[in-house]
């Protein structure tokens, strides 16, 4: 009974243990949001190796000790069957691992009859992996991993747009399948972070989450903008020509003008192997990109062949992981700023210490309870990490080494920055401003109000928000629509641009009148409220002055709105400050009132045309964006989708479709243009009836 007992404790053990990693394999590979850390994660399977090393009975098909973590995600692009599998890669964690590595390698000249091994050893990129197929020397498809085995996403589009990739071989090879990482730099993804930041967007864990999301982006526009690059590592199929070695590959690449990885080392023996590993660690500082590993691979390619693979892994290559890399240093201060939402944000300023390559002196705080959680105090002595993330995170306090001087801190009842009373927001951990004329929050507010989530206001950046802030000419969002007062300053300034983009820009802000309240509505700023939330309140009250007098229980009715939400509103329209720059929109000329036509799909309008069917957008359109063509299509009754499928009445493709205007031609939706839009609805736009859309057979 006892054994009985035993047994069946190990295999609860096992499948919750399967059942974590499952979950932690979704985050990382399909979402893109891991929750741990790599060595965290490292750790885990480690834990569930040795239990069904002890165990391998309990050893399962779908264990993901067996199976590569990632699945293909069909709404990121169109699904692609592996030519050759894109396995994982066995990792090891100590030097006597690597070293069975390289004996087991040796054993197989006898039990094999390979040749006397020769290694190669190199980086391994923190990225996502992308197969790259040429034919005849041109490129045809690039897909991800997928599930490794069967199936992975078409990102050709995307791949285009990123600097290393070549897409015409000076050679031209029957066929040529290589494997890289996508990867961003620490500069990029710096760039990327500080835009998200002032735009009021979700900023990226780290590089690799970044590479990997934008790589599944679904415009390729927001792809280049990120500037990817991408290393290839390996071989995976040719025609029309052979190699003998990985390195003669490599060089044959190379000569192409493919980006291969650099600083490769060539390897005899186990102490050659383990030099280069330890070398590669200690470059690690003078990268401009992430490593999480070296990676140690059989060098003749004939012999990889003869040794094979698991249903996982290679049995000719290996990953070396490197030990996080942790630091004490101390606290020196805790600054707090204010973001664009009024949120208080603690800082710790600690002694310069050197953490993955980087310098670092600065990690976030989060909130007041993460401060308390771990008792944070100035003077204090911390432990510094990163863990593979670009962010510097803070693990502990040595509490052994606390100043007998040092107390609690606690964030001031008091703005930083204007000194205006701060409130703690229910049922969170954020404390904020209260003073939406904060002016630590001016500059993202205007930038987030003419970003295109908001009012859309082309021509009004980042650069011409901060120079019209600082030069005094905006103070508010009313200040926006006044500038053209100033038009001659502005040019004489250049902080528009020229004549020509001063007038374009100035054109682009009265345009904006016109738009519809709930992008108004969206570009104030309130807390919880994006745009498919404006939408939702403006169908429902119709007017945005009716917003002053509603209460908390009565924006609570509202779809798409919580209890939080409803007294975040409630709050802002209650305030004097508030109802004066409404006032002031009002007078400038802003619609503050939805159309009739607005409230009539409010009710459900069965009589409008579009009314029942669900569009999704692909392309470039002749004279529409893709918000205005969303927004043209709602308010004539119809709704809006991200992915195509069978439920999908229509495909609206402009230039340039991509994935899903062919999975729309596989599921046999049906496929109309801009013209074809407005005909539906009995309306004529103003293209060109010879204008046609190359929409493909």
């Amino acid at each position: 009974m006892e054994a009985m007992k035993n047994i069946k404790e190990i295999k609860a053990e096992l499948a919750a243990l399967r059942k974590e990693i499952r979950y932690h394999n979704n985050r990382y590979y399909n979402m893109d949001e891991p929750e741990i850390s790599d060595y965290e994660y490292d750790q885990l399977m480690l834990q569930l190796k040795a239990i069904e090393k002890e165990y391998p009975e309990l050893i399962t098909d779908d264990s993901p000790t067996q199976r590569v973590g990632g699945t293909a995600k069909r709404e990121a692009g169109v699904l692609v069957a592996h030519d050759v599998p894109m396995l994982s890669l066995e990792d090891v964690f100590s030097e006597g691992e690597v070293r069975d590595y390289v004996a087991r390698i040796e054993g197989y000249v006898a039990e094999l009859g390979i040749s006397e091994p020769e290694f190669v050893v190199e980086e391994k990129i923190d990225g996502l992996s992308l197969a790259l197929r040429y034919e005849n020397g041109e490129l045809v498809t690039a897909v991800t991993r997928g599930d490794g085995v069967t199936m992975g996403e078409d990102v050709t589009g995307n791949a285009r747009v990123i600097d290393d990739v070549v897409e015409s071989l000076k050679e031209k090879p029957e066929y040529l399948e290589i494997r890289g990482e996508v990867y961003m730099t620490r500069a990029a993804f710096e760039r990327t972070n500080d835009r998200q930041e002032l735009l009021g967007l979700k900023q990226f864990a780290n590089p690799r989450n970044c590479a990997a999301g934008t790589l599944r982006q679904l415009d390729s526009r927001v792809t280049a903008e990120r500037h990817l690059s991408l290393f290839i590592f390996n071989l995976q199929a040719v025609r029309g020509k052979e190699f003998a070695t990985h390195t003669a590959a490599y060089e044959f690449m190379k000569e192409q003008g493919i980006t291969v990885i650099h600083g490769y080392r060539v390897c005899r023996t186990a102490d050659e192997v383990w030099e280069a590993i330890q070398a590669i660690g200690a470059s690690r500082s003078e990268l401009p990109y992430d490593i999480d590993g070296a990676v140690v691979k059989l060098n003749n390619l004939a012999d990889r062949e003869v040794i094979g693979a698991t249903a996982k892994v290679p049995r000719w290559a290996v990953a070396y992981k490197y030990p996080p890399e942790e630091k004490e240093t101390v606290v020196r201060d805790i600054e707090l700023s204010v973001g664009r939402t009024g949120r208080i944000a603690p800082t710790a300023v600690f002694d310069t210490i050197q953490l993955c390559g980087t310098k670092v002196n600065r990690a976030t705080l989060h909130n007041q309870d993460f401060i308390d959680q771990l008792d944070i105090r100035i003077g204090d002595t911390v432990r510094v990490y990163k863990s593979g993330e670009i962010i510097p995170k803070i693990r502990s306090v040595a509490k052994e080494k606390r100043p007998l001087d040092a107390i609690p801190f606690r964030i001031s009842e008091s703005c930083p920055a204007c000194g205006s009373m701060v409130s703690r927001e229910p049922g969170t951990a954020d404390i904020r401003c209260t003073n939406p004329a904060c002016p630590a929050q001016r500059e993202r507010h205007i930038m987030y109000f003419c970003s295109r989530e908001a009012m859309d206001i082309k021509g009004i950046g980042e650069s011409a928000v901060v120079g019209l802030v600082k030069g005094g000419y905006v103070n508010t969002i009313a200040d926006l629509f006044r500038l053209k007062e100033k038009r001659e300053e502005l040019i004489s300034q250049g902080i528009l641009g020229k004549e020509k983009g001063t007038d374009k820009a100035l054109a682009a802000i009265e345009k904006a009148k016109g738009n519809d309240p709930w992008r108004l509505l969206t570009g104030l700023g309130i807390n919880g409220i994006g745009k498919t939330t404006a939408k939702s309140v403006m169908k429902h009250f119709g007017d945005i002055r009716s917003l002053m007098d509603a209460t908390e229980e009565s924006l609570a009715e509202v779809k798409d709105i919580g209890e939080i939400t409803a007294a975040a509103m409630a709050e802002y329209f209650r305030r004097p400050e508030s109802k004066k720059l409404l006032e002031e929109l009002g007078e400038i000329g802003l619609k503050l009132a939805s159309e009739k036509k607005e409230s009539a799909v409010a009710d459900g309008d069965s009589s409008l045309p579009l009314s029942g069917m669900t569009f999704v957008i692909t392309g470039k359109l002749p004279t529409m964006s893709r918000d205005e063509a969303a927004e043209f299509i709602e308010e004539r009754g119809g709704k809006v989708s991200g992915s195509v499928s069978k439920k999908t009445s229509c495909l609206l493709a402009g230039e340039d479709a991509g994935s899903k205007l062919t999975k729309a031609q596989t599921l046999g939706i049906k496929i109309i243009d801009e013209n074809e839009l407005r005909a539906m609805c009995n309306e004529r736009g103003t293209m060109s009836d010879e204008i046609t859309l190359a929409l493909g057979d």
